[in-house]
C-alpha cells in the first residue's frame, strides 16, 4: 500500500507539472519566452539540473541553440561549443532515435575529452522534437546524479517533446499567417490609396490645370480664385485621408491596451457625426484576431461616417460556443449591394480581414433601412 502511495503521488506531481507546461504553451506562441519556463518545469520535473533544446531552421538540417538551462561552466564560458551538429542531432537525422533515450558523456561531442567546468555531468537523455512527422529538433537534460533516467522518465519525457513539437509548429504557422497578413495588409492600403489619395490628388491637379488656363485667359479673377479654393479644399481631405491610413498602420494601441480598451479609445477619439453604443464582452485574444476585429471596426467606422448619415451606431463584441461575434449596426440610409462601385473596397478589405482569421462576415442592408454587419470568428482558448 505504501509503494501504491508513493506512485500515485508521483504520477499527481507529473500530471500537475505537465499541465503547467501545457498552459505555458498555449499562453504565447512566441518561443522565446516560452521555451526557457517550459525547460524550467522539466527540470522541476525529474530533479535535474541542466537542460537545452536545439531545433531545426525551417526547412533545413541546421540547428541553432532555442534555449537552455543552467549550462556548466565548460559550455557557457565557451559559446562555439554549443553550435554545430553533435553525436544527438546526427543520430535524430539519420533515424536513429526512435524515441528518449540515455546517452553516455563519451558520445557526447560537447562534453567529450573535457575534464573539467563540467559541473560533474556523466550521462544525458536526448529526446527528440517531431510534429507530424516532421523533425523539429532535439531537447537534451543532464544530471551529475543519476546514471540513466528510468524508462518511465523517458516515456514522460517523450510526451514532453511532443508538446515541444506542437508548440514549435503552432509557433511557425502563426508566423506564417502574420506574414500572410502583412501582406493582405500592404494590398488593402495599396487599394485604399487607389480609391482615395490617387483619385483626390488627380483631381486637385485637374482643378490646378484649370486655374492655370484661367489665368491664361485672364477669366476674371474670382472664377480662378473660387478655383484654387476647391482645390485647397480637396488637399486638406487627401490630408487627412492620409493621416487616417498613417494611423491605420500603428498597431501601438493594441500593443498597450486590451481590445476592448483600444475600442472604446477608437470610438472617442474625436467626435463622430453619429451616437456609439458600445457593448464589449471578450476574452484576451491572440494578437492576430483583436487587430483584425479593431481593423474592421476602424473601416466600419469610417464607411459609416462617410456613406450612411447615420445618427446612432451600435458595436458589440461578444463570445459564446466557440466563436467571438462582432456585430456592428447602424441606422443610416443603408444601400443596394448590387449597386455598389466596383472601385470601392471598404467592405472588401473587411471581408478578407475577417477570412484570414478563418471567419466570415455578412451584411445585411437594403436601401433607407440602415446596416447590420455581423463578423464570426471561431475560437479556442483565444486563438484561431
Amino acid at each position: 500500500m505504501g509503494n501504491e502511495a508513493v506512485l500515485l503521488r508521483r504520477r499527481n506531481r507529473e500530471l500537475s507539472i505537465l499541465n503547467v507546461i501545457a498552459q505555458a504553451l498555449n499562453q504565447s506562441v512566441n518561443l522565446s519566452q516560452t521555451l526557457p519556463a517550459i525547460l524550467s518545469e522539466v527540470a522541476k520535473l525529474l530533479d535535474l539540473k541542466t537542460s537545452w533544446l536545439w531545433l531545426f531552421h525551417e526547412g533545413s538540417t541546421r540547428s541553432y541553440l532555442a534555449a537552455a538551462q543552467n549550462l556548466p561552466p565548460v559550455l557557457e564560458e565557451n559559446p562555439h561549443k554549443m553550435m554545430g551538429s553533435c553525436y544527438c542531432l546526427r543520430t535524430f537525422l539519420e533515424d536513429d532515435m526512435a524515441g528518449a533515450a540515455n546517452v553516455n558523456e563519451v558520445e557526447c561531442s560537447r562534453l567529450v575529452g573535457v575534464g573539467e567546468g563540467t559541473d560533474g555531468l556523466l550521462y544525458h537523455a536526448s529526446i527528440p522534437v517531431r510534429a507530424h512527422g516532421k523533425k523539429l529538433g532535439v531537447l537534451n537534460v543532464a544530471s551529475a546524479d543519476w546514471c540513466g533516467l528510468s524508462s518511465e522518465d523517458l516515456q514522460l519525457l517523450n510526451t514532453i517533446g511532443d508538446m515541444l513539437g506542437t508548440a514549435v509548429e503552432r509557433s511557425r504557422l502563426f508566423s506564417q499567417s502574420s506574414q500572410l497578413g502583412v501582406v493582405q495588409e500592404r494590398n488593402r492600403l495599396a487599394r485604399e490609396i487607389h480609391d482615395t489619395l490617387a483619385q483626390g490628388l488627380t483631381a486637385v491637379s485637374l482643378q490646378l490645370e484649370s486655374a492655370d488656363a484661367m489665368l491664361d485667359a485672364d477669366l476674371g479673377k474670382q472664377r480662378v480664385q473660387d478655383t484654387i479654393q476647391q482645390a485647397l479644399a480637396l488637399t486638406r481631405a487627401n490630408l487627412e485621408e492620409a493621416r487616417r491610413s498613417v494611423m491605420d498602420l500603428r498597431a501601438t494601441i493594441l500593443e498597450e491596451k486590451s481590445l476592448p480598451e483600444a475600442v472604446t479609445d477608437l470610438t472617442n477619439s474625436r467626435p463622430y457625426p453619429f451616437e456609439i453604443t458600445l457593448r464589449i464582452d471578450s476574452p484576451p485574444l491572440a494578437p492576430g484576431i483583436e487587430t483584425g476585429i479593431f481593423r474592421i471596426v476602424q473601416e466600419a467606422l469610417t464607411n459609416i461616417e462617410r456613406h450612411a448619415n447615420a445618427t446612432a451606431v451600435t458595436l458589440q463584441i461578444s463570445h459564446a460556443n466557440g466563436l467571438l461575434t462582432l456585430l456592428i449596426v447602424d441606422n443610416g440610409q443603408g444601400f443596394d449591394p448590387k449597386q455598389t462601385a466596383d472601385d470601392r473596397f471598404g467592405l472588401v478589405g473587411m471581408s478578407e480581414r475577417a477570412k484570414l482569421m478563418n471567419g466570415r462576415l455578412t451584411l445585411n442592408t437594403t436601401s433607407n433601412q440602415g446596416t447590420e454587419i455581423i463578423v464570426k470568428i471561431p475560437i479556442v482558448d483565444g486563438r484561431i
